[in-house]
């Protein structure tokens, strides 16, 4: 068996690909029956979904919407007759929460994890020169066993309701695209790279993973001409006078490599690599051996009518907007994105922290109030669940660091987000997952989480664990809200205390902001203005100016975004400096000339 393959799907003389997107058939299953009720061999009855996106932004009625349970999914396609030597895959990008997968009736595999890609072999299954049918059985229920952490709540009428330990919505369905793909094979199932800089030269350190007893060829190309080549499934490749990557010059090198035996080439893949390297030293996080300061904000895969899928038009309205005011960095909280953010952003010289799902390790239906002001211990980490979890924390970190471990734009790992860490068992828990990434992240990127209000540095038991720490703060809304005076004051004293503990790494603030309606004007500016919304930045930048070893600083958030139904939610979250539909708040303006400012 093949190990599942992180690549991300391309075609080419020894590789196809058909993307499997489009309208398919779709169904609630409250009762949990399709299974037994034969549905694998085809729904009877259904709606018409598009893939990908969000089914909840397909209905007009709030029970559909907020439906929690088992739903199906199915749709036909055609396999060419099947090609010697070859396997027929096929690979999802993203399926949320949980799926088996049947074709022609028959299971043919099974995934937990909303978030990254999973391949399906189905060369016993499939029904060459003739049409074959998909079908899915997803399932969108939260349990404290998996991420993101949440619980589900059984109505007295039957119905289920999923409470996520987080604030955003419990968005389900086929997120990503579905590709069927015919791949050698002998073929190469992953590769990673690493670079060390030199005098005029980068050493470029390649590791390819292929079950194949073929001789490995590896080549570089720069401006399509030839740069480096070597064989085997480790070598180092000599660049003389590397282009390096930058977030000014986002240069980019083909690299292609080959499985070749008896002269004849098995597998070719090709991918874009940007030679850079990252690093912390002291309170300084290194890009290319010079300092580099973060600008720009935590964001989610959040839009009107797609809801979590993936857009192209959308990624790149993003992108603009992010460019136009100055910003350089993004988290990709809480939990990764397409692989298509991550090919922008290495192209247009973004800087991506890179989250794994850890959000919810805290009992709370409202976690942003209970993270933002203080909320009670809730003993998380000592739960009987806590083994269940820490299987699927690791597996995730696994898939992540595997599909995204070669994109120059992705400079940290962040391998949680506002866990309760003030527990010798919280802190048990996550040295085992520092530990696991720095182990298989060939790069040794550096490691992070973003830590709440609660994790007070006379009592967080994880910080040190970290490369570098990431604060989400909300001095002036949860905390002091409309007194931003008071809120100033609080918010030094924290950070004198962090400073007290003489850490000598660097600081980023990977959340703050306030809700704010893009419509409300008031003098004096008060909570849900925008007079207030760009005060409250003002001070924090004055803050920020104070505190050299802060060296980044990750707005909440791009744009405004969707989150369950509650009292202190207008039809979402709306920390947005970009409006849903993309349109600029005020305080996209300020900062714009802040960070236009910052070198």
């Amino acid at each position: 068996m093949h190990k599942d393959s992180m690549l991300y799907p391309q075609r080419n003389q020894k590789r196809s690909d058909t993307i499997l997107d489009g309208l398919w058939k779709f169904s609630f299953d409250p009762a949990s029956c399709g299974e037994k009720e034969g549905w694998p061999n085809g729904l009877p009855s259904f709606v018409k979904m598009p893939v990908p996106a969000s089914f909840q932004e397909m209905f007009t009625d709030i029970q559909s919407r907020e439906y929690c349970g088992d739903y199906w999914y199915e749709t036909d396609f055609y396999l060419d007759e099947k090609k010697e030597n070859t396997d027929t895959v096929i690979r999802f990008g993203s399926v949320t929460h949980r799926c088996k997968v049947f074709l022609n009736g028959k299971l043919v595999g099974q995934h937990e994890g909303g978030f990254l890609p999973f391949n399906v072999d189905i060369n016993d299954a499939a029904k060459y020169d003739d049409e074959n049918k998909l079908v899915l059985l997803v399932n969108n229920e939260l349990s404290e066993e998996m991420l993101p952490c949440g619980a589900t709540e059984v109505k007295p009428d039957g119905r289920k309701v999923a409470h996520g330990y987080f604030d955003f919505f419990n968005y389900s369905g086929i997120h990503r695209s579905v590709h069927l793909l015919t791949l050698p094979a002998e073929r190469i199932d992953n590769y990673a790279v690493s670079f060390t800089l030199e005098e005029n030269r980068a050493v470029v350190h390649c590791t390819v993973e292929t079950e194949s007893n073929a001789q490995v060829v590896i080549a570089l190309k720069q401006d399509g001409k030839a740069a480096a080549q070597e064989q085997g499934k480790e070598c180092d490749l000599i660049v003389e006078n590397p282009h390096l990557w930058d977030t000014k010059d986002p240069y980019l090198y083909e690299i292609e490599l080959q499985l070749v035996k008896d002269n004849e080439v098995l597998d070719l893949y090709r991918d874009k690599i940007g030679i850079r390297t990252i690093a912390v030293k002291g309170t300084k996080i290194l890009l290319n051996n010079k300092p580099v300061y973060l600008k720009g904000y935590g964001k989610h895969e959040d839009a009107s009518m797609f809801g979590r899928g993936f857009n192209y038009a959308i990624a790149a309205r993003d992108f603009a907007c992010m460019k136009w005011n100055g910003a350089n960095c993004f988290r990709t909280s809480h939990y990764p994105y397409d692989e298509k953010w991550y090919q922008m952003a290495d192209e247009q010289g973004f800087l991506i922290i890179d989250e794994v799902p850890a959000v919810g390790m805290m009992r709370s239906m409202h976690n942003y109030v209970a993270a933002g002001s203080g909320g009670k211990y809730t003993g998380f980490f000592e739960s009987e669940t806590v083994p269940r979890l820490k299987k699927r924390h690791l597996e995730a970190v696994k898939d992540m660091i595997r599909r995204d471990q070669n994109h120059p734009s992705v400079i940290a790992w962040s391998l949680f987000n506002e866990p309760e860490t003030t527990s010798t068992y919280a802190h048990a828990y996550f040295k085992d997952v520092f530990d696991y990434a720095k182990k298989i992240d060939q790069q040794v990127r550096p490691c992070t989480g973003a830590f709440e209000k609660n994790s007070k540095p006379e009592l967080c038991q994880c910080y040190m664990l970290v490369d570098f720490m990431c604060f989400n703060r909300y001095y002036g809304w949860y905390i002091s809200g409309g007194d931003l005076k008071e809120a100033e004051e609080k918010f030094r004293d924290e950070l004198s205390r962090w400073r007290a503990k003489n850490l000598n790494i660097p600081f980023v603030f990977t959340e703050f902001g306030c809700d704010t309606l893009g419509d409300v004007h008031e003098l004096p500016g008060r909570m849900w203005s925008q007079e207030y919304q760009r005060e409250y930045y003002e001070m924090y930048f004055k803050v920020f100016r104070d505190y050299p070893e802060i060296q980044g600083e990750l707005v909440w958030n791009f744009a405004d975004f969707m989150t369950g139904q509650a009292i202190m939610r207008v039809g979402g979250n709306r920390k947005g400096v970009f409006t849903r539909d993309r349109q600029p708040k005020d305080a996209a303006y300020i900062l714009k000339q802040h960070w236009e400012s910052i070198e």
